[in-house]
């Protein structure tokens, strides 16, 4: 079991079995909800368990996903796509410690800050 939280502590979570490794996501809207990319797990729903929600909040970022984040401290915590069955995309760094993951790709790199390089050689889609 992986515990996670946002910065303040108002929303708490733990997560059941294993994790996918992490997806580096590049786009528009990963940008700006966390001031530069986003690094996610994805867990199915059953793997999720909200402990703590006092400040979770929902935006409905599109007419298909929805992010989870703390209205309290401004964590960006979770993404959900109504194709996914459910699974909900866990922000890496909210988890506490050691993850055992890595990241196994970069998305949406058309879509990146022309402030910083991606320097690593794990693999890239343009979408």
């Amino acid at each position: 079991m992986k515990k996670g939280s946002c910065l303040c502590g108002g929303v708490q979570y733990e997560l059941q079995g294993d994790l996918r490794n992490s997806v580096a996501c590049h786009c528009v809207q990963c940008r700006k909800t966390s001031g530069h990319y986003v690094s996610a797990t994805q867990v199915g729903p059953e793997q999720l368990t909200i402990t703590k929600d006092e400040t979770l909040s929902w935006y409905q970022s599109s007419p298909q996903a929805q992010r989870g984040f703390c209205n309290q401290c401004g964590s960006s915590l979770f993404w959900r796509h109504e194709a996914d069955n459910g699974a909900v995309s866990v922000m890496s760094g909210t988890l506490d410690g050691a993850t055992g993951i890595t990241t196994e790709k970069h998305i949406f790199v058309a879509d990146k800050g022309d402030y910083y390089n991606i320097a690593d050689d794990v693999p890239q889609r343009e979408q």
